[in-house]
């Protein structure tokens, strides 16, 4: 066990109950820290159910073209935690993230706490203390009661799609959901929405109204979409020619359209030639990501293996329409490797890709005792109609992948299967 998971696990024990949503014991901890939320850079805060990330990603990639340094804070993380922080541009180092964690470990003195609430303490002392231009920051749970949401004045905030996930925490339907996104809309702060279902919009829009706030919303204000083999985006400032996304899918047009309206709504210093820049250089690991390596190898010539962190129904059927386009352009037959936590369901996850008829290998996720036993998720598939059945172990699975001649195969359905398999592969983020 490393340092740092030993931190972690001290702070864990705090608090062991995994979800209570609230700000009461997070702002405590801040006052005694010095209120460091106070004395942060320019703050973007980013909500919604998909697509978070990759905004994140697409905001970060225009801003260091234009020269910036940017402060990130993202969850969960994939191999190690440090991944959740990156300070001006790098991510933090192992000594440093832990004396943070130790100091704010002291200050707090033992009393009740999340792990999530005192390490995004510790995330935002840091970034105070190191200066940049910018902080992207991205909320981990619904938006009101989350542990991010201790922003008095974002310089600007961005709701990406809202969708149903995690309904036990924010509710049963889209409409509840998008309360809870909306609960980081600040009076005073621009808003930038992505493409929405209709009852989400106007929950979102509701709520910027009492605000005072007039949103800029995607499929009104802007849009962006393919074209030619380019992306175009346009908004009332007029139309622009862009290279396409280096992340893959057709989701990712939205992502950067909604990323490059915030650059423009919020008026961040960034031309159309980083925008262009930063398009081809933007990066976000176990989203859609080619894999090579050892674990590509186990596989032979003439396959694909891919990676994708998409772990709920909304995520399903973008990772299903980029297949979808892949099969138009080289057809092959399907592969899915999927792996899942208890919180999801695997019939509405492998709904999507019904038309492909996938076959599907699934796993129980190595040291996650929230996971779905493999047993459970092929037998939910084998009742939903779909080929599948169970392994011990990712080799295992890929070998019998192998069998299927030149299969596309993708390994799905969580985040933490995803930090598994790049820790496995030898190619975790840098």
């Amino acid at each position: 066990m490393s340092r740092t998971d030993a931190i972690l696990q001290r702070l864990t024990a705090l608090y062991p109950k995994f979800m209570d949503l609230q700000l009461d014991r997070e702002l405590r901890l801040l006052e005694e820290l010095g209120r460091p939320q106070d004395h942060l850079p320019p703050v973007i805060h980013v909500a919604g159910t998909n697509g978070k990330g990759s905004t994140i990603a697409y905001l970060r990639a225009f801003l260091e073209a234009a020269g910036k340094r940017v402060h990130v804070f993202t969850s969960p993380h994939l191999v190690r935690f440090n991944e959740r922080i990156r300070l001006a541009g790098k991510l933090v180092g192992s000594r440093r993230l832990n004396a943070m964690l130790e100091r704010v470990e002291a200050v707090n003195a033992g009393r009740p706490i999340t792990q999530f609430e005192i390490t995004t303490s510790a995330a935002l002392l840091l970034f105070a203390e190191t200066p940049a231009d910018y902080l992207l920051l991205e909320v981990g749970l619904g938006g009101t009661y989350d542990s991010t949401n201790i922003i008095d004045h974002p310089l600007g905030v961005v709701i990406a799609p809202v969708d149903l996930d995690h309904q036990a925490y924010l509710g049963n339907t889209v409409a509840k959901i998008a309360v809870s996104k909306a609960g980081i809309l600040k009076r005073g702060s621009p808003a930038v929405i992505g493409r929405q279902r209709d009852d989400g919009l106007d929950t979102i829009e509701r709520a910027a109204a009492r605000l005072k706030i007039t949103p800029f919303v995607q499929g009104r204000d802007y849009d962006g979409y393919p074209s030619d083999g380019r992306l175009a985006y346009q908004d009332e400032d007029g139309l622009l020619d862009l290279p396409p996304p280096a992340l893959i899918g057709p989701h990712q047009y939205d992502n950067a359209a909604l990323a490059i309206a915030a650059v423009r709504h919020f008026k961040l210093p960034v031309n159309d030639r980083q925008l262009a820049a930063g398009l081809r250089a933007v990066s976000w690991p176990a989203r859609m990501q080619p894999l090579k390596g050892r674990l590509r190898d186990l596989l032979g010539r003439g396959h694909e293996l891919w990676l994708d962190g998409g772990h709920n129904a909304h995520g399903a059927a973008a990772l299903a329409r980029s297949l979808e386009e892949m099969n138009a352009a080289r057809p092959a037959p399907l592969v899915l490797i999927v792996g899942m936590m208890n919180t999801r369901a695997p019939a509405d996850f492998l709904e999507p890709f019904r038309a492909m008829a996938p076959k599907v290998l699934t796993l129980t996720i190595p040291g996650e005792q929230n996971a779905h036993p493999a047993a459970y998720i092929a037998a939910e598939g084998a009742k939903a109609g779909f080929d599948a059945k169970p392994y011990r172990a990712l080799v295992t699975a890929l070998h019998d992948a192998a069998a299927v001649k030149h299969a596309r195969v993708v390994i799905c359905g969580s985040l933490y299967l995803g930090g598994y398999v790049l820790a496995r592969n030898g190619t975790p983020p840098d």
